[in-house]
């Protein structure tokens, strides 16, 4: 079984692979009780955002995770996917710029992401 930090890792590559921006993870443990870590990024537009979370619920479906809740899927503007220990967070530009997560989770200890940029 893969590690939470092992999960957030695979998944920042893939979002890095499929062209998602500005990805960041946050550690939240001893912060708040919603999750232990979020990982944010954004896609360019709102069908950006919804590739890239139909290729996480499947790249982790096929690791064995069930996806407890998602919001936004619809709109796809501000995608939320819960998987209990780790959040997902998918924006597009304008919306994580209004909603400013890194600044609301200030406390949280920013998660250091091995992306491998040359594949």
């Amino acid at each position: 079984m893969h590690t939470t930090y092992q999960l957030l890792q695979n998944i920042a590559q893939l979002l890095f692979d499929k062209k998602a921006r500005n990805i960041i993870g946050l550690d939240l443990r001893g912060v708040s009780n919603v999750a232990d870590y979020f990982l944010i990024a954004e896609g360019t537009v709102d069908r950006h955002t919804k590739a890239l979370e139909r290729a996480i619920e499947e790249r982790l479906t096929e690791l064995g995770l069930n996806l407890l809740h998602i919001e936004g899927e619809r709109t796809g503007d501000w995608i939320v996917m819960d998987y209990g220990d780790f959040m997902i967070h998918l924006f597009i530009p304008e919306l994580r710029e209004r909603y400013g997560l890194e600044q609301l989770w200030c406390a949280a200890h920013v998660v250091t992401l091995h992306i491998d940029t040359l594949s």
